[in-house]
This record gives C-alpha cells, sequence and structure tokens, in this order.
C-alpha cells in the first residue's frame, strides 16, 4: 500500500486532467454513487474519444439519473439520506477508462495521504488554490464492457469499493479471488455460452466456426463456448478467428476468406463488439455472400439495429441472445421529456441532442454549414426523431436499485432509529457494504428478481431473438423472439424462418449425415467429419461407426440396418428343373415295367433263355433302381429319404453293372477257353453268375451300411451353396448332409465296375455273332462311358453357380437315367420287340452243324448259345 500511495499523487494528477478535460455529471447527495458509461465510442487516429453513442452511452447514463431520482423520492427507501452521483465517460476504451475511475478514489487516497498540499505541488512552489474536497464513492455502477470492467475493477478493490456493472458479462469477472468486490445484475458468459451451445445443438449443427472481438468479453465468451460445447460433446470448432483491437484495413474481409475455407461451417458464434459486428456483416456482402452465413450472436449483438443498420438482407436468420429484460415504461415517459432546458445536468445532452436531431445548436461553438439545419430546442424525443429504449436500460436501474437496497439494509442495521446518516456510516465501509450487496433480493423494474451469488453474478435468464425478413423484404424485418433460456433452453423450432426454404433449419455440419446402412469412417483429429461408408456385401449397420457381418444363416435387410433370415429353397417336384428328370424317369420304369412283364409272360421262349434270364431279371431290377433314384433326389431331404439316397444312389448301377460285368466277363471266359480247351470254364452257370452279380454289389452294399452307421443321415440346411454376391438372391438350401464328394464316392463303384465292363466289352468284340449280346453290351458301355465323361465337367462346372442345387441333381438324375435308357434300349428293347411284334422269330433254330460247335464250348444246361433269327 505504502508503494502505491507513492504512486498516487501523479495518477491523481492524470485523472483530474482526464476529468477536467472530459467532464462529469455530478449530483449532490449524502452518498455518492459513481458511474461509468461508454457515452462515446473508441476514438481514432490518437484521440482517446470518437463519436457519441446514442443508446449505449446517453441512454444508459439517463437510466442511472433517472433511477436516482426514483430512489430519492422514495420515503422508504434511505430516508433523509440522499444518493448523489459523479457520472464518468470511459469512451469505450480500457486504459482511458481507467484513468477516470482514480478520481473515484480521490478522497480515499486525500485521507490516508499528508494533505492536499503534499498531494498536489504546483512549480516555482506556489500554494494550490483551496479546492472543494471530491466526493466519497461508496460504490460504483458499471462498466460496460468487460475488459473496461477488469480495468477498473483491480484499482477499486484495492479501495474496498464495491462495484456492480450493467453490462459485463465476461467469465473471467466470476473469479471472486482476483475480483472479489465485483458484482454484476448481468449473468456471466458462462451462462450465455451455454445457452448458445444449447441453441447450436437444438438446430442439429455439429461444426460451426468461432468469432472475437480481441479483448475479455470476446475471447472469454469464446472460450467459454468452446470448453462447455468441448465438455458436452457433438459440437466441433471448424475456426476460432479474433478480430483485433485495432483492425487493419482489409482485416474484415480476411476474416471472411478465413471462414470460408472451412464452407461446410456455416454457423458462425459471434463474441464481437457492435463496431466489429457491422463490419464483419459488411464483409460479408462484400464477398456476396448474403444468406451463407448462419449468425449466432451473443449479448453485444442482442436485439439491436445499430449493427445490423443497412445491412439488414446479410442478417436474415440472424439468432441472437440477450439476458432477459423488459422496456421500462417509466423511462421511456421520463427520456422523452428530456429536454435542453430541464436536463442541464447531463453535460453531453446537447452533443446527443445534435446528433439525434441531425441539427446544429448555435452556442454549440461550431460552424454550422448550410446543409445542416439549426438546432430550435422544440425538437422532442421520440416526435421528431426515432426511438427505442436500449436493452440494457433495465439492467442499470437495477443495479443503482440493488446498491440503494444494500445501503438501506445497512442504513437500519447500523443506524436503527436514525434518519439520514449516523457515524457509523460516516464513512460508508465498503467491505460492509459488499456483504449487504450480496445478500440483497428483490424484485427489479422488469419485476424479475434481483440477487447474486457467491461469486457476484446474477442467474441466467435469457430471451433468444432471429432477426427476420416481413413481406420478402429484409428492409421491412425486425427481431423475433423464438425462445427463452434459463438453466435450460426452450426455442420455438417452428417459429424460426430461413432464407431459401423458410421451415427448413439449414445444415452446419463438417458431414451430412449416413444414410441407413452406412457407417461413419471418421476423419483423424476432427471429430466431427467423416466419410460415409456402405455396409456392402452381407454386412449391416450395427451402430453409427460399425458395420458387422450377418450370420451365417441370415443375411442383411434392404438397406442393411439389420439382418433376416435367409429364405430357405429345395427342389421340388413343381419346379421347372424337376421336370424332364421325372419325365424320363417316368418313362423309363414304365418301358422297364413293359420288359419284364414281358420277359415274365415269355419266360421260356427261346429269346428270354438266350438273354440270360436270371441275370436279365437282376439287370432289369438295377435299371428300374436307377429311374427310381430320381423321385428321392427330388422329395424333400429327411432322415429317411437321406438314408434311401445313399443306399439306392449307387445300388441301382451297381446291380447294372454288377449283371453286364458279370455277363462280359462270362462270354469272354467261354471263348477264351475254347479257343484252348474244350472244357467249359468254371462259374459259368446261372448260380454261378447269380453269384458274382451279388457278390460284387455287396461290396457297394456293405461300404454304404458302415457309411449310415458312422454317420446316421440327417438333413441339413447348406447357407454356403447359394450365397451370391447380391444378398438379395442368397438362398439356404435344404439337403441331404451330402457333399459333392460323398455323392461321387456313393457312385464311384459303380463307376469302376462301368470302366471293367466296357474293358471286357472291348476284348470280347471278337466273340462269334451268333452270341449276339456281346455287341449290344458293348455299344451300351461305349455310351455309358460317354455320359459320365459329359457329366463330371457338368456337374463339377457348375459347383459356384448360384443355382447348383437344380443344375447338379437334375444333370446327376438325368446321367443316370439316359445310362440306364442306354442299357435297356440296346439289350432289351430289340427283344422284346421281336417277343411281341414278331413271334415267328421266337423259335429255335435248327441245329448248326458238328464242325461249327465244335470250336465253342458247349453253353451251359438251361441257356442257349444263340437267339433265333
Amino acid at each position: 500500500m505504502a508503494g502505491l500511495l507513492t504512486l498516487m499523487p501523479p495518477l491523481l494528477a492524470l485523472a483530474a486532467r482526464a476529468v477536467d478535460a472530459a467532464g462529469s455529471v455530478r449530483l449532490a447527495g449524502g452518498l455518492t454513487l459513481g458511474g461509468l458509461f461508454p457515452v462515446h465510442a473508441r476514438g481514432a487516429a490518437g484521440r482517446a474519444c470518437g463519436p457519441l453513442k446514442k443508446e449505449q452511452g446517453v441512454h444508459r447514463l439517463e437510466a442511472m439519473l433517472y433511477a436516482l431520482d426514483r430512489v430519492n423520492a422514495d420515503p422508504e427507501l434511505l430516508p433523509g439520506v440522499r444518493l448523489g452521483a459523479r457520472l464518468l465517460d470511459t469512451c469505450s476504451r480500457d486504459t482511458y477508462a481507467l484513468e477516470q475511475a482514480l478520481s473515484f478514489v480521490q478522497a480515499l487516497i486525500r485521507g490516508r495521504g499528508d494533505g492536499d498540499e503534499a498531494a498536489v505541488r504546483c512549480p516555482g512552489g506556489v500554494p494550490p488554490l483551496r479546492a472543494a474536497p471530491p466526493e466519497r464513492v461508496v460504490a460504483v455502477v458499471g462498466a460496460s464492457a468487460s475488459s473496461v470492467s477488469i480495468m477498473v475493477a483491480n484499482v477499486l478493490r484495492l479501495f474496498a469499493i464495491p462495484q456492480i456493472s450493467y453490462a459485463s458479462t465476461a467469465p473471467e469477472l466470476s473469479d471472486s479471488t482476483r475480483y472479489d468486490f465485483f458484482s454484476r445484475v448481468v449473468p456471466p458468459d458462462s451462462y450465455q455460452a451455454q445457452a448458445m451451445v444449447d441453441i447450436v445443438r437444438a438446430l442439429g449443427w455439429n461444426y460451426v466456426s468461432t468469432l472475437a472481438s480481441e479483448g475479455n468479453y470476446g475471447e472469454s465468451g469464446v472460450e467459454a463456448f468452446v470448453q462447455i460445447s468441448r465438455e458436452a460433446g457433438g459440437v466441433c470448432i471448424a475456426q476460432s478467428i479474433k478480430i483485433p483491437r485495432e483492425p487493419k484495413p482489409g482485416e474484415f474481409n480476411k476474416v471472411i476468406r478465413r471462414l470460408m475455407e472451412t464452407p461446410n461451417a456455416r454457423g458462425i458464434i459471434i463474441f464481437a463488439n457492435e463496431d466489429d459486428i457491422r463490419r464483419v456483416l459488411e464483409a460479408a456482402r462484400q464477398a456476396n455472400l448474403t444468406g451463407h452465413f448462419l449468425w449466432v450472436g451473443s449479448d453485444s449483438w442482442g436485439a439491436k439495429i445499430s449493427p445490423i443498420l443497412n445491412l439488414e438482407e446479410v442478417a436474415v436468420g440472424a439468432i441472437t441472445i440477450l439476458p432477459k429484460r423488459a422496456s421500462i415504461d417509466g423511462f421511456d415517459q421520463y427520456f422523452m421529456t428530456r429536454s435542453l432546458e430541464n436536463n442541464r445536468r447531463n453535460i453531453w445532452f446537447a452533443e446527443f441532442w445534435e446528433e439525434n436531431f441531425n441539427c446544429k445548436l448555435i452556442s454549440s461553438g461550431t460552424q454550422s454549414d448550410d446543409s445542416t439545419r439549426k438546432c430550435t430546442g422544440e425538437e422532442r424525443i421520440g416526435r421528431d426523431s426515432a426511438y427505442e429504449q436500449e436493452g440494457k436500460v433495465q439492467f442499470v436501474i437495477d443495479a443503482v436499485y440493488a446498491i440503494a437496497h444494500a445501503l438501506h439494509s445497512m442504513h437500519q442495521a447500523l443506524c436503527p432509529g436514525h434518519t439520514g446518516l449516523c457515524p457509523a456510516m460516516e464513512p460508508t465501509d465498503g467491505r460492509t457494504l459488499l456483504q449487504y450487496i450480496r445478500a440483497v433480493r428483490f424484485n427489479g423494474s422488469a419485476g424479475t428478481p434481483v440477487m447474486f451469488n457467491e461469486n457476484g453474478d446474477a442467474p441466467g435468464r435469457y430471451d433468444i431473438f432471429q432477426y427476420q425478413a416481413t413481406n420478402g423484404s429484409a428492409g421491412s424485418g425486425g427481431y423475433q423472439a423464438v425462445g427463452q433460456w434459463a438453466e435450460t433452453l426452450r426455442l420455438d423450432v417452428e417459429a424460426l424462418q430461413w432464407s431459401g426454404d423458410p421451415h427448413e433449419v439449414p445444415a452446419s455440419q463438417c458431414s451430412l449425415p449416413c444414410g441407413p446402412g452406412e457407417r461413419k469412417k471418421m476423419v483423424k483429429g476432427v471429430p466431427c467429419c467423416w466419410h460415409c461408408e456402405a455396409c456392402d456385401g452381407y454386412r449391416f449397420q450395427v451402430d453409427e461407426f460399425t458395420c458387422e457381418a450377418c450370420p451365417g444363416h441370415m443375411r442383411p435387410t434392404r438397406n442393411h440396418t439389420g439382418c433376416r433370415a435367409t429364405p430357405v429353397v429345395r427342389l421340388s417336384w413343381s419346379s421347372p428343373w424337376a421336370a424332364p428328370p421325372l419325365l424320363l424317369a417316368v418313362l423309363g420304369i414304365v418301358a422297364t415295367t413293359t420288359v419284364v412283364a414281358t420277359f415274365v409272360r415269355h419266360n421260356n421262349t427261346p429269346i428270354v433263355r438266350a438273354s440270360g434270364r436270371e441275370l436279365s431279371y437282376v439287370l432289369l431290377t438295377g435299371i428300374f433302381l436307377i429311374y427310381a433314384i430320381t423321385f428321392l433326389m427330388v422329395a424333400e431331404p429327411g432322415a429317411a429319404v437321406c438314408a434311401a439316397r445313399r443306399l439306392f444312389l449307387g445300388l441301382g448301377t451297381t446291380l447294372s453293372y454288377s449283371a453286364l460285368l458279370t455277363k462280359t466277363n462270362r462270354i469272354y471266359r467261354i471263348f477264351e477257353q475254347g479257343k484252348r480247351s474244350v472244357t467249359p470254364p468254371p462259374f459259368i452257370s446261372p448260380t454261378s453268375q447269380l453269384v458274382i452279380t451279388f457278390s460284387l454289389t455287396s461290396v457297394q452294399v456293405v461300404g454304404v451300411m458302415a457309411w449310415l452307421g458312422a454317420q446316421p443321415p440327417h438333413s441339413v440346411i447348406d447357407y454356403e451353396e447359394q450365397r451370391t454376391v447380391d444378398p438379395e438372391q442368397a438362398r439356404g438350401v435344404l439337403k441331404c448332409d451330402m457333399s459333392d464328394l460323398s455323392l461321387i464316392g456313393c457312385l464311384g463303384y459303380s463307376l469302376l465296375l462301368m470302366v471293367t465292363c466296357t474293358v471286357y466289352a472291348i476284348k470280347a468284340r471278337g466273340v462269334p455273332e451268333t452270341f449276339n449280346e456281346a455287341k449290344p453290351i458293348g455299344f451300351t458301355m461305349y455310351t455309358t462311358c460317354i455320359i459320365w465323361l459329359a457329366f463330371v465337367p457338368i456337374f463339377f462346372g457348375t459347383a459356384q453357380s448360384a443355382e447348383k442345387i437344380y443344375i447338379q441333381t437334375t444333370t446327376l438324375t438325368v446321367s443316370l437315367s439316359l445310362s440306364a435308357s442306354v442299357s435297356l434300349g440296346m439289350l432289351y428293347v430289340p427283344k422284346t420287340y421281336v417277343i411281341l411284334f414278331h413271334p415267328e422269330q421266337n423259335v429255335q433254330k435248327r441245329k448248326r452243324s458238328l464242325k461249327a460247335t465244335s470250336t465253342v464250348a458247349a453253353p451251359p444246361k438251361g441257356e442257349d448259345t444263340e437267339a433265333p433269327k
């Protein structure tokens, strides 16, 4: 403190010169309140102050004067005590405001110093003139900008002077360890930032940019927005741009170009002063980007006309936020009755008069040109000029009343029964007053409660507006209330209007939402940007980030958002693929039955006897089974059907080729033996032939029985067989538990017999023509080999086909039926034809000459060596 006292005299001199140069509004009173207002804008070209700010400056200053008049006129509030004031202009500049605020502590410094002569010295030792002692300021209302309030608060806390701001909303000021004497009747930007995050989320935006004026208000507001959006999740910041305190030419065009580097981030969160907002909108219009950006403005924009004047088309659709407020009718009546005659206490009112009515006062000291009319003094606010109450008027009044209520409570506690001030409040202790300020609770000028938390902050209550065009013209638009925020958001989305489609909320997203059946493939480092990747094939969308394959028995839905059961098919009786095999099988069974019936009816005729009756019946049985297997292959798979397929699929062919092999082998052995001896070879009797045939067949039967015992048959649904590229074409196939190899295995033994039989048929091709069955058997085997050689590539070549079950089953059954038909047609149809239609040929021929018969062995008993011709 001693060091501060040493520095204070020159600072006080500087402050005194600044106040004397700019002037101040003074009201006499027993207790003096300080006031800081941005009556003028920031000056340019080295000047401290710039043009007059009619609304933010004069309206707010007059609001404090109005509130003081009301308090002093209220007999119930501070009876016997008159509140005075000293109101200063901050010129919207923190350093200049600090100089002004030093005048508030003059009385305290002089009271602690060595007297007036010690504090103020004149050059040459000339004694100073005695002046009236400075007012002792007990509390300060202000300032407006957060940067100004922060600068002033650092000084006022040193002298324990409470401060209540009516507009400073920077979150930094909530730090009670640094700004313990600071309070505010407006909520901090941390509440405002939360409300803006809620608005962005309610509109479905997840990719926005932020724009802030350099300084505590803008930077702290954006910092709070970024922090809250990060904690809440779902909102990403594309760019955070800061507007310099002293922008260079072209700076705002550069800002727009930077914003367009991320064009999908159309939502712009803007914490900026009025001047910066206006210049940003101008730059957007110059860049021909009207309607592209979706502005979300903080309370510095609020529902003001000045930031968007003549830029309405760029501002259409802008959503702005403003602490909940109301227009104070009493202030309107007060202000519209102000004139040059009745408002001489406001030293800036004459300047306001000229600005408001666009005229010049004769006594203003400025040379007016012919184009500017002279003020008459008879102009009236609201009649001869537009008037709309500035948005922070309510909070200025509430700030004054908060100090008045605190002083009233303090007066009642320290001066009970006294009218006027008592020694306990002379001087007024700032620390004690602060405690009473923090404890106040009353209904403010708008009827809403005024109170402070432990940090001196007011509760967060906001109105939400949107600037909307009316009748299609932005120039005739206005701000419309579209919602409220008080800890939670209430936004009337249907009341919002936008350029383009008025009722469709424009998008501000890095990436558009993925469609059904698509997953998000995130862009590294940018959680709100992604690429949409289709869950193709048999994958489905598990969640927004994951695709997984459907289980084997399922396929994805059409939009790939889930799985559904794969349809199950089988070769049915009505299938077109089943018609040819069934037709061949029916015809073959009818033909086989006809041959068997004919042979049984003419069992003892020469033709039947020459055919080898016993083996013929075995061979015909095998042919019948070959035709019958078609019905088992088409029948619905089940345990019984699958067992029958295993057993009969190879049994018919094995029985047929065993009989043919036995027959060709017998013929071959007979004539080979006849070349060497007249003694017949062994095992050529009918009984022997049957034993050989059934022995060969038993190998197949034993093998199938072992297979049935080791692996009981059952039906399965194969979902891989028709798992096509297009899941819509996928089918599960109901079939027996037989693979392609096991199916060929059933026929493998038969194919071995067929090849062996063919070999013997080739060897027996030179037998005498009287043994007329040798050559038909040979032709039968050659044709059968050709059929099965064609079957193999067709069967295995269609293994990957979507129609595999149909093609393979049809190919197999048709090949079996054709091989059976070849045997039946070559060996038995001619004989049946002779028996039925040429019975005259079915007679025994005369005995051949001994010479002819001596070269061959005699046939066994019961079988002729040659058929009749």
